[in-house]
């Protein structure tokens, strides 16, 4: 990087803090209009980085996953709020871009649209249309807005993944804003290889919980011959072995969100994840089956944590725990939710832009 670009960089860096604090007290604003303010100033700042020139890149969201995903969890919703309260349903099934189901007990059905009501009391992108289909049909569908806020929650979390996946690659200064509705645009001041970025976005995480197998001892697979159907992963930090299965009992579609955390009383940083419904089933199934013993959560081949099971968990919600310092566990968790992402980023456009001139 030359040195008038450095001096560019540095005075740009600045400007973005000027331009926080400045969006600071604007905290006790309405979400939606605080949301407004900072998309502007990261498009402020966005312009101001391509006159430094560098790469330009342009993704487009995967809607069509979203939506396919959105549905399916609507389903599994459903299906979880009948079984949970012994109500007898039939048909229940995904059918163009809703869910139908068939409820004789018509308080079964006002129980059923009640609970998800409830669910997306505060929430609009978990809104639900409730239509009554006759012949004891219900039809339920994301309504217009809660797909739109989908959409919107989408880009945001695909942004703050880019953001975290370009930190840990060590590209310091990065602009990734949303450009339309299902488009991100990241700028690279300084980079003229914008092939060494898409790059980074070419592979996804695999996220996975493994068994731990205890039969042998992991130093002695790791320099031996391992058990049929297990392998030797290493550990996040420690890099200590673990002797796991090759089979994932759940992957990065069983997981709906992921943040950093404060573990309560120690405050020590932790990650908290969430599974979806289908997630939420396999994973009180499996913590069912393997109380006393350890299960590893691994991101690609990396055991992030191997917890033991002390008891059935049921409510779907997950916190581990790894000696993290707060932003590993801020990079564990965008990891998490990058791998649990619906669909994938498509590579729209990747261009050079030269220094001064204007895009």
């Amino acid at each position: 990087m030359t040195r008038a670009l450095r001096k560019r960089t540095g005075r740009l860096a600045v400007m973005v803090s000027v331009a926080i604090a400045i969006a600071l007290p604007c905290a006790a604003l309405a979400e939606g209009q605080f949301d407004k303010i900072r998309a502007k100033i990261a498009a402020f700042v966005g312009d101001k980085m391509e006159k430094l020139g560098g790469s330009r890149i342009i993704y487009k969201v995967d809607s069509d996953g979203l939506r396919e995903s959105v549905v399916t969890d609507l389903r599994d919703d459903v299906y979880k709020i009948l079984h949970d309260g012994h109500i007898a349903f039939s048909d229940l099934a995904i059918r163009d871009g809703g869910v139908d189901v068939k409820i004789a007990d018509a308080k079964g059905r006002d129980l059923l649209a009640r609970k998800l009501a409830a669910a997306a009391e505060g929430v609009p992108s978990r809104a639900v249309s409730v239509t009554d289909g006759g012949d004891n049909a219900v039809r339920l569908a994301p309504t217009d807005a809660a797909s739109k806020a989908r959409l919107a929650e989408l880009v945001g979390d695909s942004i703050a993944m880019i953001e975290q996946r370009l930190k840990d690659a060590d590209f310091k200064l990065v602009s990734a804003v949303p450009d339309g509705p299902d488009r991100i645009r990241i700028f690279l001041p300084g980079v003229t290889d914008p092939e060494r970025i898409t790059t980074i976005f070419a592979r996804r995480v695999k996220i996975s919980l493994r068994q731990v197998d205890v039969s042998m001892l992991p130093e002695l697979a790791q320099s031996g011959k391992p058990p049929e159907g297990t392998e030797v992963l290493l550990g996040f930090k420690d890099k200590r072995p673990y002797l796991v299965a090759k089979e994932s009992a759940l992957d990065g579609e069983d997981v709906s969100n992921a943040a950093p955390s404060f573990a309560p009383g120690t405050k020590d940083p932790v990650v908290s994840f969430r599974f979806n419904g289908r997630g939420t089933r396999r994973f009180a199934h499996l913590t069912e089956e393997n109380i006393g013993k350890p299960i590893a959560i691994a991101l690609d081949d990396t055991v992030i944590s191997a917890p033991v099971i002390r008891e059935p968990i049921t409510g779907g919600s997950v916190q581990i725990s790894g000696n993290f310092t707060l932003e590993e566990a801020n990079s564990v968790a965008m990891q998490l939710r990058a791998g649990s992402l619906p669909g994938h980023l498509t590579l729209v456009e990747q261009q050079v832009i030269q220094p001064g001139v204007k895009p």
